[in-house]
């Protein structure tokens, strides 16, 4: 995927360069603008086609908050190009996809990928279910050869792990990890974090790579909350 990230503002938009017949697919609508020489398609955010197929897309948007469409964007020129940015004000970010390279990601952090790149629903354990923000008994993983762009809430922080101690990050703040790192869900401290004023917090163990957002949405909820209007009043 070719693109170029705007570095003028704290808000990024990706402009995606496209070739005659190539094609990207896009988060449903993040696309901001584009040049006129590529064509959009809205399909079902799952492989299968037909009734099948969006049931399924029905199934994925259920479990991980995802929308049940994806556009696909085909340059008709070689000089086509589209912008896109997330719903969420913060950094993109890509990652490069190979065999033995995949990352499982968060909930509403896909923005863009290859035509050759996708992502697909997983069944995660019981134990990490119970208590998992990211999916809850599913979680999103890559699959394919190329690039996917994911977005956060807030500044993105790369980590890269050697295997050699665990690695604790709260569970609101995980973006994207290898697939070649373990994880289990804990309790920060106390009863449940109560003492500590932390929640629940993700022990990675392993070789690989963890994307961080340094931002919290549920935060940002709980900020603001106190100042909305009663709805029972």
């Amino acid at each position: 995927m070719r693109y170029k990230l705007t570095d003028s503002t704290a808000f990024p938009v990706a402009e995606i360069s496209l070739s005659k017949g190539e094609t990207v697919q896009i988060e449903s609508g993040s696309m901001i603008y584009h040049n006129g020489n590529v064509k959009l398609e809205g399909k079902s955010n799952s492989s299968g086609g037909g009734i099948g197929g969006l049931l399924k897309a029905a199934v994925r948007s259920a479990v991980t908050g995802e929308s049940m469409f994806i556009t696909h964007v085909t340059g008709l020129t070689d000089n086509a190009m589209v912008a896109i940015a997330p719903n969420a004000p913060g950094a993109i970010r890509e990652l490069e996809l190979a065999p033995g390279r995949q990352f499982r990601i968060r909930d509403q952090a896909f923005l863009a990928c290859d035509g050759t790149t996708a992502y697909q629903v997983k069944k995660q354990s019981l134990g990490k279910a119970l208590f998992g923000g990211t999916g809850g008994l599913f979680i999103m993983e890559t699959t394919g050869t190329g690039s996917m762009l994911v977005n956060s809430y807030g500044d993105i922080i790369e980590f890269t792990l050697d295997g050699s101690k665990p690695f604790v990050v709260d569970n609101n703040h995980v973006v994207a990890w290898s697939t070649t790192l373990d994880y289990n869900i804990k309790v920060a401290s106390g009863t449940f974090g109560f003492t500590s004023g932390e929640g629940l917090v993700n022990e990675f163990n392993g070789s690989g790579t963890i994307l961080i957002q340094t931002r919290n949405v549920e935060s940002l909820a709980g900020l603001i909350k106190p100042f909305l209007p009663n709805s029972s009043g």
